[in-house]
């Protein structure tokens, strides 16, 4: 009797690789199609809430000032190209790469915020909107006749979402604030950086990690607030998201350690209070000793972990230091101070003559976890970002073929996707003024020759 041949159960990689494929994206829905959000941002905390629900499909319009358009985008560091056209009125001047990260998916419409007929026309877009974004100072808006409490006159559903420094109220409000200063104030400064045998200063991100973690925080409360509208109350709502108490908020067990035993958390560098050996160690040796790039020429670094008892015997084995292995062959003897002073500077002396890629081989065939400290060319061309869709090249409609980051997460049914980097200064004015504002062509160009748009 013949068998009937049997189909092989797709592995779960499998699964995976064809419900999230990158080629699949725009064959599928958008989770936010028909939410519209209007972002009066600037800088990257109130852009980069504005950009997620983007992602996800709602239709962001992005106003900033006629012309030049705001300050982010001229501030691309160490004279890196800009991209070009700033704006029909200024085509000689460009926008700066930093614009990019916080502006994906959205619409650009200029609108002078001062002016009575600028702030009219903000009137007008927000009552046949879902959702209104803006980081300027606290009461800024208010002052203008444009803040929530005047809007949700105009359009009860609106879900207002303000994000700053300090908060609205409280002794800080008055003060502007800026990534660096709500880590500093937040308290994530106070316990990274240098331990205090080795200069014991504190170490700035380079990457504005509060203002994109607080971008995101600002996107989960819009979310949230959609939901209570749409399923529960049929009414907008007023947020509120401090830069600064986001970073306290970051700062893990420092304030219960703290409250509960008056210790204040201490530096600890690129080492770990709590593992060992868990941390970045320096190698000798550049990976490209042959670049004409300073950058490259740089000694490597690799993150070792092997906190596990039997992880560290397995390291120092493989490093030749047997001594080391019986010495702290236990972990609560490892993670003192005292031990750890003498274990990494043993692993960097090791690896005083290696590549980062060198010592990872010798970490890959001992078993023990590691990852090489990579740039951003080294991420660019990594193809396991690439093959995900992680790290990707666009071919924006306006500038060209541009190397982008995709949206961190996935989703099967209503994925987030990447449509466009962005568009110079009131590229969108006629359409979104005209379907939505009501202004005739006419109307049009005589507030762009005013620079109220």
């Amino acid at each position: 009797m013949a068998t009937q041949p049997t189909t092989k159960a797709q592995s779960f990689e499998e699964y995976c690789r064809e419900t999230f494929d990158p080629k699949k994206l725009f064959g599928k829905p958008e989770v936010l199609k028909g939410c519209r959000v209007l972002s009066c941002t600037q800088y990257i905390l109130g852009p980069s809430a504005a950009a997620y629900l983007a992602e996800l499909g709602a239709e962001v319009i992005k106003i900033e000032a006629p012309r030049r358009g705001e300050a982010m985008r001229h501030t691309t560091p160490f004279n890196e190209p800009f991209l070009y056209p700033l704006s029909k009125w200024v085509p000689e001047r460009g926008t700066g790469l930093g614009f990019l990260g916080a502006n994906p998916n959205e619409y650009f419409v200029s609108i002078d915020f001062h002016r009575p007929e600028g702030q009219a026309l903000v009137k007008k877009l927000a009552a046949k909107s879902d959702v209104f974004v803006e980081n300027y100072r606290p009461g800024t808006f208010d002052r203008w006749g444009i803040g929530y409490r005047q809007l949700k006159e105009i359009n009860p559903r609106l879900i207002y979402c303000w994000l700053g420094g300090f908060g609205g109220w409280g002794p800080g409000r008055v003060r502007a604030s800026y990534d660096i200063l709500g880590q500093s104030q937040g308290g994530n400064f106070g316990m990274t950086g240098k331990q205090e045998f080795l200069g014991g200063a504190p170490a700035k991100s380079t990457i504005w990690l509060a203002d994109y973690w607080g971008g995101m925080m600002g996107a989960t409360q819009v979310l949230a607030a959609l939901y209570w509208r749409d399923h529960v109350s049929g009414q907008g709502t007023f947020i509120e998201y401090s830069q600064v108490h986001g970073v306290t908020r970051q700062l893990e067990y420092a304030l219960p350690l703290y409250g509960r035993h008056g210790i204040t958390r201490e530096r600890w560098g690129n080492w770990d209070t709590q593992l060992c050996v868990h941390g970045i160690i320096k190698c000798g040796k550049s990976s490209y000793p042959e670049s004409d790039n300073p950058q490259e020429q740089e000694e490597g670094y690799i993150l070792i972990s092997a906190s596990e008892d039997k992880d560290f015997a397995r390291l120092c084995k493989a490093i030749g230091e047997i001594t080391l292995a019986t010495k702290y062959a236990k972990v609560d003897i490892r993670i003192k101070p005292e031990s750890q002073m003498e274990i990494y500077p043993a692993l960097e002396k090791w690896a005083a003559d290696k590549t980062k890629e060198q010592v990872a081989a010798v970490m890959d065939t001992n078993n023990i976890l590691n990852q090489p400290v990579w740039n951003a060319k080294e991420v660019a061309n990594q193809p396991h970002w690439n093959e995900r869709g992680a790290v990707r090249w666009l071919d924006d409609p306006t500038y060209g073929e541009l190397l982008h980051q995709g949206p961190a997460y996935k989703m099967s049914a209503t994925p987030p996707r990447l449509k466009w980097a962005l568009r110079p200064v009131g590229a969108d004015n006629e359409r979104i003024l005209g379907e939505l504002a009501g202004l005739t062509p006419e109307d049009i160009k005589r507030l762009e020759d005013q620079e109220c748009i």
